[in-house]
C-alpha cells in the first residue's frame, strides 16, 4: 500500500503508544515525535556480551514489534500470537498491575487478581498490536548503557523512536531483577511520564465505582477496540 505523502498523528507509533497508554488527556501536554516511514530497526549499541543484562528485554521487543510491523505478518490474531510470548517474557504484568491500581489491589480476591491478570495481559498485547501497524516501518534505538532508577533499587533503559528527521520520542523503561534477568515494571513516555501512574487513575476510579468485574468489563472493552483498529 502507498503511504501517503504527508505524516499525521494518526500513522505516528509513537503518537499511538502515547494515546494508548496515557490517554487523550495528557496528549495536549507532551509533546511527540512523529515516526514516518523507515525500515524497523534497533541501532546497533554494542557486543551483546558486553551489554547490561537489563537491555535485552527491550532488544527483544523491539524485534518482535519490527516483526509485527513487516509487510506479510499476518492478521491482526496473527501478530497479537508474534507479539505474546514475549510480552509474556520481558513483562512483570503482575507487578504493573498492581501498581497501575494501587493499594486497593490487595483488597480484591485471588479470584479477581486472576481475572484482572487475564484481561490485563490481552489489553497489552492489543495496545501494541494497535499501535504498531501492519506496514508502519519505526526505527527504534536503545542505549547502549543504563542508569539506576532514583528510587527502588531499579534499573532504566533509555530508547528511542524516530525516523531522523525529527526530534526522537523517548521511552524509557523501568526494569526490575526477576528470575536472574530483568523485566518490564513501568514505561516511561516521553522519557518521564509514568505509563502506571497515568493508568492508576483510570484504574483505580472504575475499581472504586464497580469493583472487580467493572475493570475487566473496562479493560475488555479497549482490548477489543485495539484489536479492531
Amino acid at each position: 500500500m502507498t503511504q501517503p505523502s504527508s505524516r499525521t498523528t494518526d500513522t505516528a507509533p509513537a503518537k499511538r503508544f502515547l494515546r494508548a497508554g496515557l490517554g487523550a488527556v495528557l496528549l495536549s501536554t507532551v509533546s511527540v515525535a512523529l515516526v514516518s516511514p523507515a525500515l524497523a530497526q534497533i541501532a546497533p549499541s554494542s557486543a551483546a556480551a558486553s551489554q547490561p543484562a537489563a537491555i535485552a528485554p527491550i532488544n527483544a521487543l523491539y524485534s518482535a514489534l519490527a516483526q509485527i510491523q513487516a509487510p506479510g505478518s499476518g492478521s491482526t490474531q496473527a501478530r497479537a500470537q508474534i507479539i505474546a510470548p514475549v510480552i509474556d517474557r520481558i513483562f512483570d504484568l503482575s507487578t504493573v498491575l498492581h501498581n497501575s491500581i494501587g493499594m486497593r489491589y490487595t483488597t480484591l480476591s485471588a479470584d479477581e487478581q486472576t481475572r484482572l491478570l487475564a484481561a490485563f495481559r490481552e489489553f497489552t498485547i492489543a495496545r501494541y498490536v494497535s499501535s504498531f501497524k501492519q506496514g508502519g516501518e519505526a526505527k527504534f534505538t536503545v542505549s547502549p548503557s543504563t542508569r539506576a532508577a532514583p528510587t527502588g533499587g531499579s534499573t532504566i533503559v533509555n530508547t528511542t523512536i524516530g525516523d531522523g528527521s525529527d526530534s526522537p520520542t523517548a521511552i524509557n523503561y523501568v526494569m526490575m531483577p526477576s528470575g536472574g534477568g530483568y523485566r518490564i515494571v513501568d514505561i516511561l513516555l516521553n522519557g518521564h511520564i509514568s505509563q502506571v501512574a497515568a493508568q492508576r487513575a483510570d484504574f483505580s476510579s472504575t475499581l472504586a465505582r464497580g469493583g472487580a468485574d467493572a475493570l475487566v468489563t473496562l479493560l475488555n472493552r479497549k482490548t477489543a477496540k485495539f484489536m479492531n483498529n
